[in-house]
């Protein structure tokens, strides 16, 4: 094991949120890259959830007023089909860290659930970009490649697409709420 190590930003802001919102649960850090970027344990380290962590800096200011008055987050991640097909990571975490102070927003989804979703919204690539916007409306949509009508219906919550809708795993922790007991 090396002695000195790094957490890339989205590890620690996951950790921290953890930390603060999960009193009875410990984060563990592995000592090597397994593809899981953190354990969270009960407090009696019995049971175990492993997530892999994924950052985006916020590109909502890349976008015009009418798409800044309805989001809250713009992100963008690449996600290497492979990884993500055969990953050990029981749940992937997405960071939505938005530049204007506001809380961050995760999305907390089982791999096999992601790459389903992603592939029938991408097809077969061997990399995945993926666009997730959260609205101010608590909702979340995979946005990559879509039209500008659908952006537009995006921002003004009539946008339909199930596949593309994220929502049901935004800011979702009941997998740790179990181990919180």
């Amino acid at each position: 094991m090396k002695p000195l190590f790094t957490v890339h930003a989205g590890e620690y802001v996951v950790g921290s949120y953890i930390e603060k919102h999960f009193k009875r649960v410990h984060v563990w850090v592995p000592s090597r890259d397994t593809g899981v970027d953190l354990l969270v344990s009960d407090s009696r380290n019995r049971r175990a959830v492993s997530l892999q962590v994924k950052f985006s800096k916020d590109f909502l200011y890349t976008r015009g007023p009418e798409f800044q008055k309805h989001l809250r987050f713009c992100g963008w991640w690449t996600v290497n089909q492979k990884k993500l097909r055969t990953s050990r990571a029981d749940l992937w975490v997405f960071v939505a860290y938005g530049l204007a102070g506001r809380p961050p927003d995760f999305v907390i989804i089982p791999p096999r659930v992601l790459w389903a979703r992603l592939r029938s919204v991408h097809g077969s690539q061997k990399t995945f970009q993926s666009y997730l916007w959260v609205t101010k409306a608590n909702d979340c949509w995979e946005a990559r490649g879509l039209k500008m009508d659908d952006q537009l219906r995006i921002t003004r919550g009539t946008f339909r697409a199930r596949r593309r809708d994220f929502s049901r795993w935004l800011n979702k922790w009941a997998p740790l709420a179990a181990l919180n007991q």
